[in-house]
């Protein structure tokens, strides 16, 4: 069972209490496990930089190489068709970590648009393999911080992670162990039944540093600005537990069943347990209706790793 911290009572309106499990650690195994699932993609030449900046949702020209961004590509509509991690190898090469299913519809995406841009884009991924790790492997390094093959990812349930790029010799570690670490991590990753769902805020990008709101034009940048200074934004990922289902599956509040208050972003099972990241309308959310996945599934609101605006 999850050792709980506790439960934490959330400011509602008159007579409803809302109450939402505190964030909990879980003793998973130390180790790596291969994330065959994931791609890279490199954009190499002298344009490699300043092209991305121009088309991603993340300031990419002043990237260092000792620190990774989170960004994403969306489409004239603001809606994600993808996000990834950033890495500056050189000043010529930027890598894009990503999921796999995702890799060559964004890379074909991307080759649009080069036009006379001195930048080549490819698939990479099998020359740089990615690995998960969990515990005292993973060097103390800040969030998002690079250091040779590592990239330290943020923590999640009491445990360090981090990728590394390359082969590394460590304990295996169970994949659903990672799983669950990275749902309770609270990010996001769209996915080929996701694409185009959702603006960024949805998905808390631009909460976890996925948005820079400074950097200037990009595909869709005027809905994800409006989104953010008009309180438009009604919808929210948050963390539930006692149930695990595809990505895109809908959830529901209470007994209606004739519309949808959200739907599946991840979700990991852990030693009997279910957790799920869900894309959820902050008013069912803040309401005291129960929520249920689509089969009936009852789920427990819990706390994510950062703070979840309200709605203005």
């Amino acid at each position: 069972m999850i050792p709980r911290q506790g439960l934490v009572a959330q400011a509602q309106p008159p007579h409803k209490v809302l109450w939402i499990i505190e964030r909990m650690t879980t003793t998973l195994p130390h180790g790596a496990c291969r994330l065959d699932d994931w791609g890279l993609i490199r954009a190499e030449g002298p344009d490699a930089a300043s092209f991305l900046h121009s088309q991603l949702t993340q300031s990419v020209t002043d990237l260092p190489t000792d620190a990774a961004r989170l960004g994403g590509y969306c489409s004239a509509k603001g809606r994600l068709m993808a996000n990834f991690v950033l890495l500056r190898e050189s000043a010529e090469c930027v890598a894009l970590v990503l999921p796999l299913e995702l890799l060559l519809g964004l890379l074909k995406r991307l080759s649009m648009f080069v036009l006379r841009a001195k930048v080549k884009l490819r698939d990479a991924t099998g020359e740089t393999p990615l690995w998960g790790v969990i515990g005292s492997a993973v060097p103390e390094l800040p969030t998002w911080g690079v250091q040779g093959p590592w990239l330290r990812l943020p923590d999640a349930v009491g445990h360090a992670r981090a990728w590394h790029l390359g082969p590394i010799d460590a304990p295996a570690l169970p994949r659903d162990a990672w799983d669950w670490a990275e749902v309770h991590a609270g990010l996001g990753w769209v996915r080929t039944a996701t694409a185009e769902h959702f603006v960024p805020q949805m998905l808390n990008w631009e909460l976890v540093g996925g948005v820079n709101f400074q950097k200037g034009c990009y595909p869709g940048q005027e809905v994800v600005a409006r989104s953010q200074y008009r309180g438009t934004v009604k919808r929210r990922t948050q963390l539930l537990l006692g149930g695990a289902a595809a990505p895109a599956t809908e959830l529901f509040a209470g007994d209606a069943r004739d519309s949808a208050v959200g739907e599946v972003v991840a979700a990991a099972r852990w030693n009997g347990d279910a957790a799920l990241l869900a894309e959820v309308q902050l008013a069912a959310w803040e309401s005291d209706a129960a929520l249920t996945l689509a089969d009936g599934t009852p789920l427990t609101r819990a706390a994510l790793p950062y703070a979840v605006k309200a709605p203005e």
